[in-house]
């Protein structure tokens, strides 16, 4: 019996160790699984740089949008400008000055470089002579002496009337011993004394004075009669001789002493001469600008058949950024054919020399005198829209296969609708659009101009 049960208890215990394994054995069978799928698995999801750059598509593209404006469409021309005196003159030296010196020196530099000019002042001094700024427009080109006439003495006869030197009674136009005494006064209150008209210093005047006094007293003496007839006549004719001497007598104006500028303060823009300097007729001394600022200009070619005279620019300094309007006064036809130097690089448009057409701009309002001589940016109005009108990029625009002219409008969400236009008037990069029946277009509307990413596609 013991025997019987110690056999049964070992055949069990056999059995369950038997069982464990079996279990054990599908346990870890089952994690091999596991294990396999999990490698599987993550054999998928885990790749290199290229196997994930192989297996994806180009990245998506990135639509380029501008906004629909509602606004007046202005085509303009953008050229450079230096802002100068309406008039720039070179003072030279003018052989005839007279006095007793016997070379021309400068002897007298009052003004430098920069110095504000005052209608009369003093520009510079040649042997001694004065050489005086005054306001005038017709130049000066002979010497002005007594009994002189025409529209240049008129113009002296102004000049020393604006500087507190009356001529009358003279007549405009006449110089007559009024215009003597204004000359006179004036000259006086710079310090100097005008030369006489005559050469001699006067000695045919006193001659005449003398001769005239001769034949009062022998007028006097003379019998009645024939003799006293014909004295007094001798003494009409010395004293019509008088007359005529006293009046070319008297202070003159040479065209050496006087520069007649368009306009007062004037600058000194370059002094050329020194003290000491031998001054000989046609010697440079200074260059002087006068007169209200202005604008020159230089158009390039491909710029000259977009403007013309009259229409409106803004006139920018880039130093300071105030900016003035003005308008196009007058545009050359007639190409410029003084290089100015080595250009920059930028074009005849942007003024850098030779080869453009010469533009004068004239500002609305006189320039603050800070402009003088500085490079500006002038932005010339070439055309313009009548009225406030929707425009999008040019490169907004394009053609169907249809042959219709469209744009197309980025919406929410990517959406995006085609919508045919008719163009109109076309600037700085802008054309006017209005969409035709049954298309919509607003401001404020994106459309496509461009894509990005995509080589070769356009805005449809």
């Amino acid at each position: 019996m013991s025997e019987e049960k110690t056999d049964t208890s070992a055949d069990a215990d056999s059995g369950m160790v038997l069982a464990r394994r079996r279990r054990l054995l599908i346990v870890v069978a089952a994690g091999a699984v596991l294990l396999s799928a999990g490698g599987i698995g993550a054999a998928t999801m885990v790749k290199s740089p290229a196997e994930r750059a192989a297996s994806q598509g180009p990245p998506p593209a990135d639509v380029l949008t501008a906004p629909v404006e509602h606004r007046v469409l202005e085509d303009s021309v953008v050229l450079r400008g230096t802002v100068q005196a309406d008039q720039t003159s070179e003072i030279t030296a003018v052989s005839g000055g007279g006095g007793d010196a016997v070379r021309a020196v400068t002897t007298r530099t009052p003004l430098r470089e920069g110095a504000t000019v005052g209608a009369g002042s003093v520009l510079v001094e040649i042997s001694g002579r004065p050489l005086f700024a005054l306001p005038g427009t017709l130049p000066a080109y002979r010497d002005l002496k007594p009994g002189a006439r025409g529209a240049d003495v008129a113009q002296l006869q102004r000049a020393l009337g604006r500087l507190g030197h009356g001529s009358a009674p003279d007549e405009e136009g006449v110089f007559g011993t009024g215009t003597k005494r204004a000359l006179t006064d004036f000259y006086a209150s710079r310090g100097y004394e005008p030369l006489p008209a005559g050469a001699d210093g006067g000695a045919e005047l006193t001659a005449a004075q003398r001769a005239v006094t001769q034949a009062e007293r022998v007028w006097e003496d003379a019998p009645k009669g024939k003799a006293k007839t014909r004295a007094a006549e001798d003494l009409a004719a010395a004293r019509a001789e008088l007359a005529a001497l006293a009046a070319a007598d008297g202070p003159m104006l040479p065209a050496a002493e006087v520069a007649f500028l368009r306009g007062f303060p004037a600058r000194v823009d370059r002094l050329r001469t020194r003290v000491g300097a031998e001054t000989p007729a046609g010697a440079e001394l200074l260059t002087v600008s006068a007169g209200d600022l202005v604008v020159q200009g230089e158009l390039g070619p491909e710029q000259h058949d977009l403007i013309r005279a009259g229409q409106h620019v803004e006139i920018l300094s880039e130093a300071t950024g105030a900016t003035a309007e003005g308008t196009l006064a007058t545009v050359s036809d007639e190409v410029n054919q003084d290089d100015g130097g080595e250009g920059d690089g930028d074009g005849a448009g942007e003024g850098s020399g030779g080869g453009g057409y010469r533009v004068l701009v004239k500002p609305a309002k006189k320039l603050p005198a800070e402009f003088a001589g500085q490079d500006v940016r002038l932005t010339v109005t070439a055309g313009s829209s009548r009225g406030k009108v929707l425009i999008v990029p040019v490169a907004a625009i394009s053609a169907g296969a249809d042959g219709k002219t469209v744009v197309t409008v980025y919406g929410a969400g990517g959406q995006r609708r085609r919508t045919e236009v008719a163009t109109g008037t076309e600037g700085d990069g802008f054309v006017a659009v209005r969409p035709l029946s049954r298309g919509r277009l607003r401001a404020g509307d994106r459309v496509i101009v461009g894509v990005a990413g995509r080589e070769g596609e356009g805005a449809g």
